[in-house]
């Protein structure tokens, strides 16, 4: 689709394997990139999720394309569980923010230029990012900052935001901005490649969204969904993102979690197998072509039984 690159396209497309009479799920549609590709590939019916209102609208142009092929259904992927269709052949989340999300600056999601602080993937449910800054504890607010952003300046933004709150001062992604750099030590501000703002606006998107706690209650639904041999890939662009994706990986995998799981083998169950010891990453030419690809991380496995 226009205007939408998808990451990862190749191996993605690669490791599914779409063939023809096979039933694949994007959980995460987006701009449709993805399961646009899957649709080439093969003769095969993809079911595509997104709990945007706008990606319905985009779905529509592949209706008119691919007719039966293609089903899409308005929903959040951590509400799998209600899904009439599959089991499925393959399955495939790209967590995070859409490319088309982004560039729409009204949505509120990007500091490139003055909009309502809203961030919702949802428009239409929730607290705005805005409604949230003017609530949200403390303790939500270092969660959110130093958590989820893992930002090293932590503490003085959240003391930035507590006080500016309740005075108009935190209704636009511009003043959100502009108060982020107001409390960035200078050193920061001058060596830095990326805004100072960047990590913070990440963080808040993750914490009004529950992007960490959807993609804990999406990915296990997905697997039970899955036929046994069915593929199942996540691509993330955060490390909580794919720290989450990794554990469930290797706790299906039988392999340990993590560095204090010291169960013995017999106490595992292998589920399925890891496909690659280690995450894919974008190659240095796509990442030429599509800067967005620069911190995505593919993960894959089989389901064995």
């Amino acid at each position: 689709m226009e205007g939408h690159v998808p990451v990862l396209a190749t191996e993605t497309l690669e490791y599914l394997a779409p063939r023809d009479g096979g039933l694949y799920l994007d959980c995460t549609f987006g701009g449709g990139g993805h399961t646009e590709l899957i649709l080439n590939a093969a003769d095969c019916t993809v079911v595509a999720l997104d709990q945007d209102p706008q990606a319905v609208e985009r779905s529509k142009e592949l209706k008119s394309r691919y007719g039966d092929r293609f089903h899409f259904h308005r929903m959040n992927f951590e509400s799998l569980d209600q899904l009439e269709e599959g089991p499925f052949d393959g399955a495939l989340f790209d967590f995070g923010v859409s490319s088309f999300q982004l560039d729409q600056i009204d949505r509120g999601f990007s500091f490139r230029g003055e909009a309502p602080l809203d961030m919702r993937m949802n428009p239409e449910a929730g607290r705005s990012a805005a409604q949230w800054l003017a609530s949200a504890d403390r303790s939500e607010l270092i969660h959110a900052i130093r958590g989820y952003a893992e930002e090293k300046n932590w503490r003085k933004i959240v003391d930035a935001i507590v006080t500016a709150r309740g005075k108009g001062e935190l209704n636009t992604t511009t003043q959100l901005a502009d108060l982020v750099v107001s409390v960035t030590p200078a050193r920061i501000r001058f060596s830095s490649k990326i805004h100072p703002a960047t990590k913070v606006f990440q963080g808040i998107r993750i914490a009004i969204n529950d992007e960490i706690g959807v993609i804990e209650r999406g990915l296990p639904t997905a697997f039970e969904r899955l036929k046994i041999g069915g593929i199942l890939c996540s691509i993330s662009f955060h490390s909580l993102e794919d720290r989450v994706a990794k554990t469930f990986y290797r706790r299906w995998a039988g392999r340990p979690e993590g560095a204090n799981d010291n169960r013995p083998q017999d106490m595992r169950e292998v589920l399925a197998e890891l496909l690659g010891k280690k995450p894919i990453t974008a190659t240095e030419s796509e990442i030429a072509e599509n800067p967005r690809s620069r911190s995505a991380k593919l993960r894959v496995l089989r389901r064995l039984k």
